[in-house]
């Protein structure tokens, strides 16, 4: 962050001892680094004077020092300690903007490594769709098929308020991204570049002077418009390059002039505008809303695309004939509207196909505006008169023209029909039990009966606007019995003729519910709406498992464990039952939810429970991590569907079924001390006290990230808090607890007759795999110095004892099951970056701890108070950034 008015100088960012961690950081990424940083240090400057910069570096030296053990901790905390609140203020922003800054570089750097991999065909890229059916190719043409067949990746976005950044940021980080790639290109002219830079540093002082959080609360209706930014920058043109890249890899050999082979496998999801547990702010009416704003963003870009499209085919009537249907469907337009296909007639005589499809997308914005004389009744309807365009093209010999880019619109189509993502509605088990009580008495309805049957109705609205398949999930959540999912079904045949298609999904959350799902789902089996639905849907039956709230009650280790059991039952009973069955997984960003990399976590899952279908929330900050850019998107969809179709072969599902039989003794060993520990710790008389007084836990609801209350009722116990919270609040303590905590007794509990098995089980279960490298990066973004720090705030030194042993206990024996001589040795990237992103790290947590601590020792002039809590949510903000994690 130094100051530096020639950016391509290098400000003062390193030091000796860390000398090797730079040494393996690519010069681009180092060069981009070192651009943003300089550009952000001069802003500082021009902001607050030369004193401003100097007191940042002050701080970050320290802090590295500190690491190096050149001076001590308590050295950094007198010096913060020392600033005052109004200039702790500007030191917090500083380093938060840093750590955005170079969040965006190590994107960008990302970007030119996926670009520098792709070679070609001839050696598909690790993960790709091409490297799976290459290798599921090579068991038969038929096995791949069989594969391909029944693919589904159903990633379903959520509100869950993990993202820490306020949207003006996020769309302030976005443009600067833009310039950082326009800088970097080679081919533009020195003129250009300097244009770009005095952009660039525009882009970056606007940044620092923009308030980093939100100063009002999110609605509902923010958290939709802020999610179709993913769709209209990335998704909508990164879905029909997935499919081609799987066409090129189906057709290998074939000829480029061929009907495409690969079908539509993605189908999105939403919660947000739809998931009312504990949210009072989701209402019908809102609900309501977000599927129009859904569809308007949907219809806005399949009519740019047809308009484009449509202005691009300029092939004549005598080079490319049109056939006899597109013939007589344009005469019957011209029929039934004659003056708007006459003037499309005069701008493109002679060129029939541009002229329908000109047609087609006017037809679409009738669709937006609701003109019934024009307007399309469904997607069904558009996607015939894209493929009457399409057959004409190829029937003329024009295949290139019929399966190139209009093949695009009509994967798009397909994809997203006139509803973007299909709006799913979650509502608790006890809301439901208590409104159909109300039902059934045939009395007055209160506010809350009301607001149920409302939402029904508007599920049935919705899919007479739309179709039905924009709406038809109703997920239960804290489903205990099948009578649970009998009472919604009851509730919706109450409406009578108006009752709407459900497909009603029980949430097994808990270690209890997920302990008896089977029995639930043979009780569900034996419901006549559901049997109904079964002969509708091809026996088709989907089950969400929730993980954020059995790590909560578990542990992590424990509920890992029992995650996977209920998987392997669930698909044994399908198999039972001749149900085609979707396990949809309720995981988080972080470690303690469920997070970590997607790809090693499907193959990892039970053997059966994938068969080519996977469902996963995808959620805040992870939003806009995987989909944000396009080239990360299509990536991430890539790596994920290459991992779901080999879980989905014999050969990987037999490796992992032999190996969880041979190892899972001894896992249940580990997992029954890992109970225990993790339950002696949350059930410590005032734990619930001691673990808001150690962590910003209640502060956090004042950064206004999300529309939802971060407790489910008004109690203050730790039963009722959220998952999100919990891991949040945790995670910027240091301690990181909920990715770790009590793994380290689970394997004290085996190690000293079994660490031989422990480490094959490492090497041979990719479930045991997954889980301790997991851990692994839990551990190494914790930091006990600091963690020490935040513990000492609840005056329980005993406590404190307690969790730091563990922490010691946890990383010496996963060291020693992995190899490992230190923390994600074998994972150099990641360990670089969380390395070097350490000490500015600190910086951020030592600002915080002198807030908290103020806070917690009690604060009476109301304006210092102010100033701290402000210190204390910025602080939080950048420790999200630094870290990449929040709930």
């Amino acid at each position: 962050m130094g100051t530096n008015t020639n950016a391509a100088k290098t400000p003062t960012t390193s030091t000796s001892d860390r000398r090797p961690l730079r040494e393996e950081m690519p010069e681009p990424l180092r060069g981009d680094v070192r651009l943003l940083g300089a550009m952000l240090g001069d802003s500082l400057v021009e902001y607050g004077g030369q004193d401003l910069l100097d007191d940042v570096e002050r701080l970050r030296r320290a802090v590295i020092d500190a690491r190096k053990g050149l001076t001590s901790i308590d050295d950094v905390a007198a010096l913060v300690d020392g600033l005052a609140l109004d200039r702790a203020e500007l030191v917090a922003r500083a380093f938060t903007v840093y750590f955005h800054l170079t969040n965006l570089a190590e994107e960008h750097h990302r970007i030119r490594t996926l670009r520098e991999r792709d070679t070609g065909p001839a050696e598909p890229v690790s993960g790709s769709l091409a490297a799976a059916v290459s290798q599921i190719r090579e068991t038969g043409e038929h096995r791949l098929a069989e594969v391909l067949d029944g693919l589904e990746f159903r990633p379903v976005f959520t509100a869950h308020p993990t993202e820490a950044r306020r949207r003006a940021v996020v769309t302030a980080i976005m443009r600067i991204s833009g310039l950082l790639d326009a800088y970097n290109d080679p081919g533009r002219g020195a003129g250009e570049r300097v244009e770009t830079e005095r952009r660039l540093r525009e882009e970056i002082d606007l940044l620092w002077r923009t308030a980093l959080r939100r100063s009002v609360q999110m609605d509902p209706l923010d958290e939709v418009r802020t999610a179709m930014a993913a769709f209209d920058e990335t998704l909508f043109r990164v879905v029909p390059q997935i499919y081609r890249s799987l066409d090129t890899a189906l057709g290998a050999g074939e000829g480029p002039v061929r009907p495409p082979r690969a079908r539509p496998f993605l189908r999105f999801g939403s919660w947000i505008g739809g998931d009312r547990d504990g949210n009072p702010y989701v209402t019908a009416r809102v609900t309501r809303e977000a599927v129009m704003i859904q569809a308007d963003h949907v219809l806005r870009a399949l009519e740019a695309a047809c308009t484009r499209i449509g202005r691009e085919l300029t092939v004549s009537d005598a080079t490319t004939p049109p056939s006899a249907e597109l013939r007589n469907a344009l005469a019957a337009a011209r029929t039934a509207q004659p003056v708007r296909i006459g003037e499309i007639g005069k701008r493109s005589p002679g060129e029939p196909h541009r002229q329908f499809l000109l047609f087609v997308a006017e037809r679409i914005l009738a669709t937006r505006e609701r003109d019934a004389d024009l307007a399309y009744g469904s997607p069904d309807e558009l996607l015939a008169d894209l493929r009457l365009v399409q057959g004409s093209l190829a029937a003329a010999g024009a295949g290139r023209q019929a399966y190139g880019e209009l093949q695009h619109l009509v994967w798009q189509t397909e994809t997203f029909g006139f509803h973007l993502a299909e709006l799913e509605i979650r509502q608790h088990s006890g809301v439901h039990e208590k409104a159909l009580a109300e039902v059934r008495a045939v009395g007055p309805l209160g506010e809350m009966t009301e607001e149920v049957l409302d939402t029904l109705r508007v599920i049935r609205w919705i899919q007479e606007r739309f179709g039905v398949r924009a709406c038809t999930r109703y997920v239960v959540s804290f489903t205990r019995s099948a009578e649970d999912i009998a009472n919604v079904y009851e509730l919706a045949a109450s409406l009578g003729d108006r009752a709407p298609v459900l497909d009603v999904v029980p949430l097994f959350e808990t270690g209890e519910d997920l302990e008896r799902a089977p029995d639930v789902l043979e009780g569900m089996l034996k419901l006549p709406a559901v049997r109904k639905r079964l002969a509708d849907t091809g026996r088709r039956v989907e089950v969400m498992l929730g993980y954020s709230d059995s790590a909560k009650q578990l542990g992590p280790t424990s509920a890992t464990l029992r995650l996977y059991d209920t998987q392997e039952a669930l698909a044994a009973w399908a198999a039972r039952n001749d149900i085609r069955l979707t396990l949809f997984h309720g995981r988080g960003g972080s470690l303690g939810r469920g997070g970590g990399p997607a790809g090693r976590a499907i193959l990892a899952q039970a053997p059966g429970s994938v068969s080519g279908r996977f469902k996963v929330t995808e959620q805040g900050e992870v939003i806009f991590a995987r989909y944000g850019q396009p080239q990360i998107a299509r990536r991430h969809v890539e790596q994920v569907t290459n991992a779901v179709l080999l879980a989905s072969t014999p050969a990987v599902e037999a490796r992992a079924r032999e190996a969880a039989a041979r190892f899972r003794p001894l896992a249940d060993r580990i997992g029954d001390a890992a109970r225990a520990a993790f339950r002696s710790l949350i059930e410590t008389e005032g734990f619930a006290a001691w673990f808001a007084r150690v962590s910003p836990l209640e502060e956090i609801a004042q950064l206004r990230i999300g529309s939802r209350p971060s407790r489910r009722t008004a109690a203050r116990g730790l039963e009722d808090l959220r998952a999100i919270p919990w891991v949040f609040a945790w995670t910027q303590t240091r301690v990181n607890l909920p990715g770790w905590y009590g793994l380290g007794s689970g394997l004290a509990a085996v190690s000293d007759d079994a660490m031989d098995e422990l480490r094959e089980a490492y090497t041979a279960w990719p479930l045991f795999n997954a889980m301790l490298d997991n851990a692994e990066m839990s551990l190494a973004k914790t930091d006990r110095a600091i963690a020490e720090r935040y513990l000492a705030l609840g005056g329980r030194p005993e406590m404190t004892e307690t969790v730091l042993a563990e922490y010691d206990r946890t990383r010496s024996l996963v060291l020693a099951v992995t190899g490992h001589e230190r923390l994600l040795e074998n994972r150099r990237v990641l360990s670089r970056a969380v390395e070097l992103r350490n000490p500015y790290v600190d910086a951020l947590s030592h600002l915080q701890l002198r807030a908290l601590t103020a806070l917690r020792d009690g604060v009476t002039d109301d304006d210092e108070r102010r100033r701290l809590e402000e210190l204390l949510l910025l602080s939080v903000n950048g420790v999200a950034a630094g870290l990449q994690n929040t709930g």
